[in-house]
This record gives structure tokens, sequence and C-alpha cells, in this order.
């Protein structure tokens, strides 16, 4: 972690800060309650539905045998209280059941809100069934379950009984009425209420400034996104920009530098004694903040946005001065903290918390961990990534198909059988005394070719049920399984290497930009006379960077066109809307699309026609190479995304995001965050985007990142020219017989000398 001391000069109300603590000392003991899928809804509201699809269920649950149970969890903002809830569910049952021995509960945080009787004449028809649940049953962290109790007859009978089902649709709806609570003015709880994780919509953040920031002050506020974009994680987040303006309502971020007194609207500041941070309310609504970044110029607002971001940890009170902060030490390729290490092996505890890898049942679910990947991963030829498993079960009297399953990405990897005792030799057994569960080990390989950046590695225990006869068939349960965490992955005997352009890892992972998670080799290169448009653009990529990385973005360097040369030794992004962007017409021989003098033009390749699925073997065949080049005039400005290599210095990419006109280029963030809305993605060297629609046009490789060790290269190298590789192998067959040639002539001279 980095090093970094802070001494704060700090004005607090310390009432409020004891008070903040015991508010946040009742909500801690939930924090870990549930982490998946939350939903929340905007200060002022009044409430929100929300189906179980959008909480995480993407399929139907499905309920068996005599007593089963799903669930999901759905958290209430910090800045919200709970007035009433209903639940509309849907749902079908067997028409088999007894109805006065089957049922279904609302269960919410293991108190039974409704018990639903399952009559016969409804029985195998889709039902629906309003539930109303009491408020003080919800806090902020819930979790909703769906209990099914099933009987097919007043005898004995099969707990697993194909006839013992309920489905409970994933379009069941949950309804719940909130009114709004006003949180304290603590920087201790940041970064509430601006991102609360418990809302899991898109963040939506405007930053204010009183006139047009200068690039320190813009280096400070991307700072600040992408360390909002890293809290949003999978929500995503955008910014808006505003000047010399404070919301109307809600939450902000509003920057201002000066020696004298800060003055914007009717917020009014006594002058900055040095880089300040304040948490207020928002003059023009009591239930919104602003987060209020002040110094004496934008310098000092850089330091308080570094101590902010680094260290947030530290800060309370409702305003803070930073006196003093030490240089961070700066990244190093590759250490993204949502990335897998590449550099040494990873513990799947580091990536899951430990309580995760313990199941139980007979057939629980998947125990699945999240796999992000670095995005230059080098896989060529490669037989996977060596993945080392330590886990532990509880060995059945007799079974014959119990299995621990490895999946990777929904496909089957390895599949191990599970002793049973009676096939467990003595010493094992008298081993078990001690300890019901029996450790085990297994090394598997997960094959990296082609994986998504974002993947899952799944471990399944399946016991097998054994019947026993007639009302002999009861289910104990006793069954567990769990996995050590100390288990690994190891990624550290791979190269980063990777041919580019390639917009698909730009727009999953802000590659190459985010191969150093501070960005301290990128500079972003805005327009002259940058207005809102590009700065949102800026701000909303520089949060999908952090989002990618996990760490904020303390290393970006803002210029503009006039002093590119400085930045020479680094990987460039380029925003343009309309003709304001000079670097359009200066790299104009590199670019695969323009927009000047009222002309469009653009290089084509095959890639929109792409019939096929499979690679060849042939790496230069796989290119897509541009094929025509077109130009228009006339018709709607078009936006767009390409990448090229650097023409200050060799190795270093370019990526320009331009417009005709500087609405375009809202649309050009909203698709690189994605979503179900858009049918296509973006991909290859050149892509242009008209509203929710995305046309790859150009995937040309031209030149390449990351290094290979010397006999990677050496085949590398071969692969791609077979030519080559046939004049080396012709030379070296002829060198061999020429050396066989004199081996055996000298031989030949020595026996006739003798």
């Amino acid at each position: 972690m980095n090093s970094k001391s802070f001494a704060f000069g700090i004005l607090r109300d310390r009432a409020l800060t004891r008070l903040t603590c015991a508010f946040l000392a009742l909500g801690g003991a939930a924090t870990a309650f549930a982490e998946t899928a939350p939903v929340g809804v905007a200060p002022g509201g009044n409430g929100y539905s929300v189906s179980l699809k959008q909480l995480g269920r993407n399929y139907p649950m499905s309920l068996h045998g005599v007593e089963s149970t799903d669930s999901v969890n759905f958290d209430v903002r910090a800045d919200s209280i709970v007035t009433g809830a209903k639940l509309k569910l849907q749902y079908t049952y067997s028409p088999a059941l007894l109805a006065d021995l089957s049922q279904i509960n609302v269960i919410v945080n293991d108190e039974v809100a409704a018990s639903l009787p399952l009559p016969k004449e409804n029985a195998g028809q889709l039902q629906s069934q309003v539930v109303t649940i009491p408020a003080h049953l919800i806090t902020e962290f819930n979790r909703l379950s769906l209990q099914f109790v099933g009987h097919y007859t007043m005898g004995c009978e099969d707990p697993q009984h194909s006839s013992l089902w309920a489905k409970i649709s994933n379009a069941t709806e949950l309804s719940i009425d909130v009114s709004p609570l006003a949180l304290p003015n603590d920087l201790s709880i940041m970064p509430l209420p601006f991102f609360d994780r418990r809302d899991a919509r898109t963040l939506s953040l405007p930053f204010v400034f009183a006139g047009a920031p200068d690039n320190t002050a813009l280096e400070a506020a991307g700072a600040l996104s992408s360390w909002f974009g890293a809290q949003a994680s999978y929500r995503g987040a955008t910014f808006s920009t505003r000047f010399n303006q404070i919301p109307v309502s809600g939450n902000a971020v509003v920057m201002l530098s000066g020696p004298d007194a800060l003055q914007l609207g009717a917020l009014n500041l006594p002058a900055a004694k040095g880089p300040t941070l304040t948490v207020m309310t928002n003059p023009n609504d009591a239930n919104g903040k602003l987060l209020v970044i002040t110094g004496r110029d934008t310098r000092e607002l850089k330091t308080a946005v570094t101590a902010l971001v680094l260290g947030s940890q530290a800060l309370s009170g409702s305003s803070v001065v930073i006196d003093r902060l030490d240089t961070v030490q700066p990244r190093k390729p590759y250490d993204a903290p949502n990335w897998l290490p590449s550099d040494r092996p990873v513990k799947l505890g580091e990536l899951l918390p430990a309580k995760q890898f313990n199941v139980s049942g007979y057939n629980p679910g998947d125990i699945t961990v999240p796999l992000n990947f670095p995005p230059d991963l080098f896989t060529w030829r490669d037989e996977g990534a060596p993945l080392n498993l330590k886990y532990r079960y509880t060995p059945q009297e007799k079974s014959t198909n119990s299995s621990f399953i490895v999946s990777f990405n929904d496909g089957l990897i390895q599949s191990q059988n599970l002793l049973s005792q009676d096939k467990l030799d003595s010493g094992v057994l008298s081993a078990l005394k001690g300890n019901d569960t029996l450790g085990r080990e297994t090394r598997v390989r997960l094959p990296l070719n082609s994986v998504a950046l974002q993947s899952r590695l799944q471990l399944r225990y399946m016991f097998d049920y054994i019947k026993q006869g007639e009302c002999g068939d009861i289910i104990i349960d006793n069954m567990r399984g769990s996995v050590d965490p100390e288990s690994t992955l190891d990624l550290s005997g791979y190269d980063h290497f990777m041919a580019m352009p390639n917009l698909g890892v730009f727009k999953d992972a802000g590659f190459p930009f985010t191969r150093l998670a501070d960005l301290s080799q990128t500079a972003v290169v805005l327009p002259d006379n940058a207005g809102a448009p590009e700065l949102d653009a800026y701000l909303t990529v520089l949060g999908r960077f952090g989002q990618s990385t996990g760490y904020p973005a303390t290393g970006v360097l803002v210029t503009q066109a006039a002093q590119l040369q400085a930045a020479a030794d680094k990987d460039l992004l380029v925003l343009a809307s309309g003709t304001n962007q000079p670097l359009l017409t200066q790299w104009a021989d590199h670019l695969p699309a323009t927009d000047a003098g009222g002309q469009q033009s653009f290089h084509l390749s095959d890639l929109p026609m792409r019939i096929r699925d499979w690679i060849s073997p042939d790496p230069d065949a796989n290119q897509r190479k541009a094929r025509l080049a077109m130009a228009f005039s006339g018709g709607e400005r078009s936006t767009y995304l390409t990448g090229f290599e650097s023409p200050l210095k060799s190795g270093r990419s370019v990526v320009v995001i331009a417009s005709g006109q500087p609405a375009g280029l809202a649309e050009a963030t909203s698709a690189l965050i994605g979503g179900e809305d858009y049918a296509q993605s973006i991909q290859g060297s050149l892509v242009v985007v008209r509203g929710k629609t995305i046309e790859p046009l150009v995937a040309e490789e031209q030149y390449y990142v990351g290094n290979l060790g010397p006999f990677k290269s050496v085949q590398w190298l071969l692969s791609r020219h077979v030519v080559l590789t046939m004049l080396l192998t012709g030379l070296g067959v002829l060198l061999l017989s020429c050396l066989a040639y004199l081996a055996l002539r000298s031989r030949a001279k020595q026996r006739l000398g003798h």
C-alpha cells in the first residue's frame, strides 16, 4: 500500500462526530450481512420498485423437495427511511401438493412476513399475490427469502419426489416506500451520501466550477471522478459539469480556488487557508449535500483531492485543512487493486470473503470466485493457468455419484469423485474421528485463450442422495463442503504482450491507459476551449478507468495540443467535438476517420460483414484490414472512437473520442458504459456510435505493446513469417548437412591414415 501521512488542521463539531460514530456502529454490523445486488432510491424520493431480476436473479427460483429456500439481498439507502413495503409475488406450484400441508413463506431478515396457502384449484397456473411487509422488518441491509414447504401424501413420502416443486418468477416485484433522512455533515462517512453502495443504479454526480477550470483543476477533478467510479464499480458512473450554478436539488461536488472569499450563488465561503475539504448542506435542498473542495490555487485543489481519495478513512468532521501531504509512491505496472496479480500466485481468499467458501446441503449452489484478468496476458499456445485447489467435504457412508465440480465461465474443467466412507482405507477413517471432514487437493489448468476479462471460477459440491426405501427417506442436513481460502491461482508465468489498437480492451478495462492504475503514463488532450460536453466526457471516461482499476487517477496529465511534446512519452486520450481539436488535422494521415470542412471520411474493412466465427491459424488473416476509403458531405455528424500508434513515440497508443457535434460525446461515453440497450459492443480499431447503435468498421492491428521473453519472441516471430521459418529451416538443414559431411570426411581421413 502506498505510504502516506497526513497532518490535518481540523475544524470539527465533536458532538456531531460522536453522533455519527454511533450511527455507523449501528450500521456496521449489517455491512457484512449482504454484499450482492443492492438497490436504492434517490434522496427525497417517495419510493421505488425492483424485480427479482434486477436484484440479480437472472432465472426463476426453482424450489424442490419437502423444504427448500432461495434468497436475494436488497438494501436501502442510508439517506432513506422505510415507511412501507409490498411484494407482488408471481409463482406456480405442483398440482400434486396437499393444500393443508403445503405453503410458500415470505421471509424478511429471518422473520416470516407472510405464509401463502397452495390451494389445489390454482395449482399448475401462474399466480399473483400482493404481500404486505411490515416496515419494521426492513433495515439498511436485507435478505428476502422465499421458502417452499411441500407434501404430496399423508403417509411416508420421498423427500426428493419429483412432485415436490414450486417456481418463483423473477418478475416478482418488491416495492418500498421511503422518506428522506438527513445525514450529518461529516467526512468520516464518505463517500456517503454522494455515492451509496446500497444503490444499484448508475451513479450520476455533477461537478460545479466557478469558471473555466485550468488543467491542474481538471487533473484534480479527474482523480476525484475516477475515485467515485471505483466506488460505483459494476453500477457505472456518469458525471456532468456546471459553471457558477449549484444544482437545485440533490448532491454535487464544488471545486473553487482563489485568494479571496469564495462565493457561488447562495454559497458563501471564507477565504481558503490551504487545501480544504468541506461537507455541507445544499443551500437549495435541505436533503442534498455539497462536497466543497477549496484552495488558494488549483495546486491546492489537487492536494485536497489526493488526500481525500487516498486517505478518506482518516478524515472526520465537517471540514478539514490538509497541512501536509507526503509524496505518494508511484504505482507499478499491472498492480491495479481490481486486477489479478500477475507477478505472484494469488490466494482465492484474497478475492472472496472466507465465509463464502463454505456450503451445506446435498446440492448447494456454486461457490463463485470473480476473476478480473489483466487485459494483455499473452496466452498464445498456452496450456492454461495453474490452479491449486484445496478442499474438504463430509464423506457419506455410501455414495456413487458425489462429486466436486470445477467450472470456468460455465464450462466444465474437472470433476473429482468424493469418496464415501466404505471406499476409504482404515487409516483415513480413523483420522476422521477427530474431524468429520476429509481434506483433498487437486491441480487444474484454467484455459485463458480468448477468455473474458471479467470471468468467474465456479466450484460446486454435489452429494449423492441414497434412497433408504419405504418410510426410510429422511434428509439430514449434515453434508458440508468447503474450499480452502489458501488455494492459489498463478499468473506469474505469463508475459504481457498484445496487438493494438484494440478498442475492446479500452472499453472493458481502459487499456492501455490503466496499465498503471494511477494513470501516471496517461495524458488527456482536451480542446483549447473545452466546454461542458468535453469536460463531461473527460470525467466520465476517467470514472470508467477507476471502475476498471479500483484506484483513483492521481497521476493523470491534462494538456492541449500546443503543449503535447511534453507528453510525448505517454499514452494519449484525445477528446474532440466539431473542429475544436487541432490534432485531428495534424494527425489526419493516422486517422481512419475524419470530419472536416463539412466532409466526413471513413476507412472500412469487412468487419461489419463478418460471417465466420472461427479464427484462422494465420495471424495476418485475422486482421480485418481497411479495404475501402470513402468521403461524403451532408447528413448528421458522426461520433466515433478510434485507436492508433502514437506519432510521437512507437509503442505508445492514442485513442480518439470525437464527434461532429458536442452532444455526440455523451453518446460515446454511454456506449463505453454499455448495457442491455446495446446490441453490439465496441471492438476493433474504429467504431461509429449513433444513439444506441454501435457500428464496428475496422479491426486493423498495426503495432504491439508489452514484451515477450527471448524464447517466446522467437516462436512468435517465426509463427508470423512462414517464409522466414522455411528459410531458417532450410539453412539449418544445410548447416547440419555440412557439419555432418565435414565430420564424416575427417573420420574417413583418420581411418585411411592408419
